[in-house]
């Protein structure tokens, strides 16, 4: 995919110097993430350790199980919000906003926390067991190695986000005890898969994401993730294969009382002049510890006073409107 252009304000940040640097260069991380983070709500994050060979091996895996005949991949189908298969028409992400779109052109399987909380209702809720495929039992060890890592990048980020801000480290990071999170491995195949598109039908319909950060490890290409910025409208998003794209969803957008935008994004279906192109996605949902109360960051960081909300009262009510029935 082709270089987002220069208004597109998306920088890609080295973590090393957050992590190992000292008080200058960590000032000066922190003060790109909160300008880039108040104009298009994306970043692409490099430097953070996460081993290419290991997303090579997830998605690897995971292309097999897609490669399944649909009889057995229904074995391990799931509702949204749930663990397991989410095949074809399941979701379309446009209706988040309000939006309307045809279903959207992708497969999913879907994972999420795996230490149970020890609360019956919130456990019956959030920590249901994991599915995993048998026909693929490489995909569990690989998965939750990944999974470990990205709750290690996911507390850097958020240990960020908080001295970008000006307030204390720990101010995010606090509500983090016992989270929860999702994962989709999201696959976006040909037109020899899924057909030719709808008027108006992408892979993934215009949205924002529901909870904190996002860390998304994904792959280029001409169907590929799309941006929207107020100075540019939609773009193609910038592509830096070492680097993961990281967004802000509404849970922070609304914690920081909108100073930080909610980046607005969308995949484009299966393109024209490459028909047959497929793509893959590992993306990690951040979210918080159940029963967090999200209250705006008053002024002057603040812009917007929200009214204060359960974070898993609203993820639900957002995972429960892209549902297709």
């Amino acid at each position: 995919m082709d270089q987002a252009p220069a208004c597109a304000p998306i920088p890609t940040v080295d973590l090393r110097p957050w992590l190992s640097g000292g008080a200058g260069d960590r000032h000066r991380v922190a003060r790109t993430v909160d300008e880039a983070l108040q104009s298009a709500g994306f970043l692409l994050v490099g430097g953070h350790g996460v081993d290419a060979g290991l997303r090579a091996r997830i998605r690897a895996a995971a292309r097999a199980f897609f490669a399944l005949p649909v009889s057995v991949k229904e074995r391990y189908a799931a509702k949204v919000g749930g663990r397991g298969w989410l095949g074809p028409g399941a979701e379309a992400n446009g209706y988040a906003e309000g939006t309307w779109t045809p279903p959207d052109l992708k497969e999913s399987l879907t994972f999420a926390t795996r230490e149970p909380f020890g609360d019956p209702d919130v456990d019956a809720e959030w920590y249901v067991p994991n599915v995993w495929p048998a026909e693929v039992p490489e995909l569990r060890p690989l998965c939750e190695e990944y999974l470990d890592r990205m709750a290690e990048l996911e507390h850097h980020l958020l240990s960020l986000l908080g001295a970008a801000l000006g307030l204390e480290a720990d101010f995010f990071t606090r509500h983090m005890a016992r989270p929860t999170y999702g994962f989709n491995i999201n696959w976006y195949p040909g037109t020899e898969v899924v057909g030719a598109p709808e008027p108006g039908q992408f892979r993934i319909g215009p949205h924002t994401d529901f909870g904190t950060v996002t860390i998304l490890d994904r792959q280029a290409g001409k169907g590929g993730l799309q941006v929207f910025t107020d100075e540019g409208g939609w773009q193609d998003a910038p592509h830096d294969p070492d680097a993961f794209t990281v967004n802000i969803g509404d849970l922070m957008a609304r914690w920081t009382g909108d100073r930080w935008r909610s980046g607005r994004h969308r995949v484009l279906p299966p393109p024209a002049d490459a028909p047959a192109e497929e793509l893959m996605s590992l993306v990690y949902f951040g979210e918080c510890t159940p029963g967090t109360r999200v209250d705006s960051v008053p002024a002057p960081v603040g812009r917007v006073a929200y009214e204060p909300v359960d974070s898993h009262v609203y993820l639900r009510e957002k995972l429960d409107a892209i549902a297709v029935d």
